[in-house]
């Protein structure tokens, strides 16, 4: 039994070939006369970046102004909407209180349409019955037509005049709930003065003090969502192909044999694409790509957030 070893980038592979039998290589994948062995790969090895599953979170906020006070600490648990710290938010107390303040001067406005309304309605009333009344006593010779003629008028008017108070009360029935938007407005611009967990999960860290000025292009920390914990590696192009979903893997300590846990491959990518990961130089012209690789580890306690690994997978018997 022959062992070699090929010097590829994050790639350890696995030689096996019978002394006996006559060696075959590859080359363009064709047969050849070489002497070389055949070549059967049986693990991957990548370097990964520990992350949970969700990725890292850069927390920012939504709203500019100055730190006013800070609720947690980094590496605490958080629970989904708790408070992570509050920002300057005076003026949006501000234009609550004043809104709720026109809302009560608008209620009244409303009664006071209504109560007129009311008024027309009973005048109306009266002026109907006097109409009637004038009727009969105009066809008794009683009454002159210009008096009949005036009380119908009076009838006309008071019926337009309750037209236009219904009219006036809709207009401030109206107001009120414009106001009432305002106020939801207000206060929804005054909960984003208050920075809150996302979801369940840990404060990595907080990159901010009291008293600070933030906008909403300044990030406050980093925050590792609640669930399973992954080490997320690159898979050379040249063994892409050989690695699949459900495969079993061993992360080790970057350079050493020392095992901390074992996973299972939850995750490849569809396509390969530049390397991100690890490259050092973004303008590098080496024309290699790298698939994504996602490990679910099964016991996430031995390594932290952020740590390099190495993620051996194994991908032939």
């Amino acid at each position: 039994m022959k062992q070699i070893v090929l010097p590829l980038v994050f790639a350890l592979v696995v030689a096996c070939g019978n002394g006996d039998e006559k060696p075959a290589a590859v080359n363009g994948g064709m047969p050849t006369d070489s002497t070389d062995a055949v070549v059967q790969v049986k693990d991957v090895l990548g370097i990964a970046i520990i992350e949970p599953s969700q990725r890292i979170v850069s927390i920012s906020s939504e709203q500019s102004g100055i730190v006013r006070g800070i609720k947690v600490s980094v590496g605490q648990k958080l629970a989904k909407g708790q408070t992570i710290l509050i920002l300057d938010n005076d003026l949006e107390q501000a234009q609550i209180r004043q809104a709720k303040s026109r809302i009560n001067t608008q209620n009244d406005a409303v009664e006071a349409a209504r109560e007129n309304l009311r008024l027309l309605q009973v005048k109306l009333q009266k002026a109907r019955a006097d109409l009637t009344r004038n009727e009969s006593l105009f066809k008794g010779n009683a009454l002159t037509q210009k008096e009949l003629d005036d009380t119908r008028f009076e009838v006309t008017d008071l019926e337009q005049q309750i037209k236009a108070q219904e009219a006036t009360l809709r207009q401030q029935q109206t107001r009120i709930g414009e106001l009432r938007a305002d106020i939801a407005y207000y206060e929804i611009v005054n909960n984003r003065k208050i920075i809150k967990s996302p979801v369940a999960g840990t404060l990595l860290s907080l990159d901010t003090k009291i008293g600070q000025y933030l906008d909403n292009k300044t990030s406050i920390g980093d925050f590792a969502p609640d669930g399973p914990v992954i080490a997320l590696t690159e898979i050379d192009e040249l063994f892409a192909d050989r690695v699949q979903v459900g495969q079993k893997a061993v992360i080790r300590s970057q350079g050493r044999n020392e095992v901390l846990t074992t996973g299972t491959v939850v995750l490849t990518s569809p396509y390969l694409r530049k390397k991100s990961l690890f490259s050092d130089n973004p303008g590098d012209l080496e024309d290699r790509r790298v698939r994504e690789v996602r490990v679910q580890l099964d016991d996430p306690s031995k390594v932290m957030f952020g740590a390099r690994v190495e993620c051996l997978i194994r991908v032939g018997n």
